[in-house]
Protein backbone atom coordinates (compact mmCIF):
# COMPACT_ATOMS: atom_id res chain seq x y z
CA UNK A 1 0.00 0.00 0.00
CA UNK A 2 1.22 3.35 -1.30
CA UNK A 3 0.80 6.44 0.82
CA UNK A 4 0.09 9.19 -1.99
CA UNK A 5 -0.38 11.95 0.57
CA UNK A 6 3.78 11.97 1.48
CA UNK A 7 5.00 12.64 -2.15
CA UNK A 8 6.76 15.76 -2.35
CA UNK A 9 4.19 17.00 -5.00
CA UNK A 10 0.99 16.51 -2.97
CA UNK A 11 3.06 18.11 0.17
CA UNK A 12 3.76 21.21 -1.77
CA UNK A 13 0.54 21.14 -3.71
CA UNK A 14 -1.08 21.17 -0.10
CA UNK A 15 0.89 23.88 1.09
CA UNK A 16 0.43 25.89 -2.08
CA UNK A 17 -3.60 25.54 -1.85
CA UNK A 18 -3.01 26.49 2.27
CA UNK A 19 -1.20 29.26 0.75
CA UNK A 20 -3.79 30.55 -1.29
CA UNK A 21 -6.81 29.76 1.16
CA UNK A 22 -5.30 32.15 4.06
CA UNK A 23 -4.68 35.02 1.01
CA UNK A 24 -8.22 34.51 -0.04
CA UNK A 25 -9.26 34.79 3.88
CA UNK A 26 -7.27 37.90 4.55
CA UNK A 27 -8.33 39.52 1.30
CA UNK A 28 -12.29 38.76 2.41
CA UNK A 29 -11.51 40.30 5.64
CA UNK A 30 -9.53 43.20 4.51
CA UNK A 31 -12.86 43.94 1.88
CA UNK A 32 -15.21 43.90 4.24
CA UNK A 33 -13.19 45.84 6.88
CA UNK A 34 -13.42 48.60 4.05
CA UNK A 35 -17.95 47.95 3.37
CA UNK A 36 -18.46 48.38 7.04
CA UNK A 37 -18.21 51.92 8.45
CA UNK A 38 -15.62 51.23 11.55
CA UNK A 39 -12.55 49.52 11.79
CA UNK A 40 -13.59 45.96 12.53
CA UNK A 41 -10.11 44.98 14.14
CA UNK A 42 -10.05 48.35 16.66
CA UNK A 43 -13.48 47.34 17.30
CA UNK A 44 -12.95 43.83 17.75
CA UNK A 45 -9.54 44.12 20.00
CA UNK A 46 -9.66 47.49 21.75
CA UNK A 47 -13.42 47.67 22.34
CA UNK A 48 -14.04 44.03 22.87
CA UNK A 49 -17.19 43.83 20.45
CA UNK A 50 -18.02 40.10 21.27
CA UNK A 51 -21.05 40.19 18.92
CA UNK A 52 -18.98 41.90 15.97
CA UNK A 53 -16.57 39.06 16.54
CA UNK A 54 -18.87 36.34 16.11
CA UNK A 55 -19.96 37.70 13.15
CA UNK A 56 -16.83 38.20 12.02
CA UNK A 57 -15.48 33.87 12.74
CA UNK A 58 -18.84 33.43 10.99
CA UNK A 59 -17.88 35.20 7.88
CA UNK A 60 -14.35 33.42 8.30
CA UNK A 61 -16.11 30.06 8.53
CA UNK A 62 -17.73 30.50 5.52
CA UNK A 63 -15.11 31.87 3.13
CA UNK A 64 -12.86 29.00 4.18
CA UNK A 65 -15.94 26.49 3.57
CA UNK A 66 -15.98 28.32 0.08
CA UNK A 67 -12.10 27.97 -0.65
CA UNK A 68 -12.26 24.22 0.41
CA UNK A 69 -15.00 23.68 -1.90
CA UNK A 70 -13.26 25.45 -4.83
CA UNK A 71 -9.96 23.46 -4.26
CA UNK A 72 -11.30 20.28 -3.63
CA UNK A 73 -13.23 20.40 -6.90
Amino acid sequence: MELDALKPAVMLASVVYAVIGVVVLWLAFVVIDKLTPYQLWEEIVEKKNLALALVVAAMFIAIGLIVAAAIHG
